[in-house]
């Protein structure tokens, strides 16, 4: 692969692939139900055991 190819595919169908990741990431952090997991996550540090 030359840089010129590499580039291509950078600028193409690996931003679309990131994109794509970041909305997924999105999407699964506000599904429903999510809340309940994030604030038990949030209370770990504060847990006196």
């Amino acid at each position: 692969m030359d840089y010129n190819l590499m580039r291509e595919f950078a600028d193409s169908w690996a931003l679309l692939a990131m994109a794509l990741f970041f909305v997924g990431c999105v999407a699964f952090a506000l599904r429903p139900g999510s809340r309940r997991q994030a604030d038990e996550a949030a209370r770990i540090p504060l847990k006196d055991d």
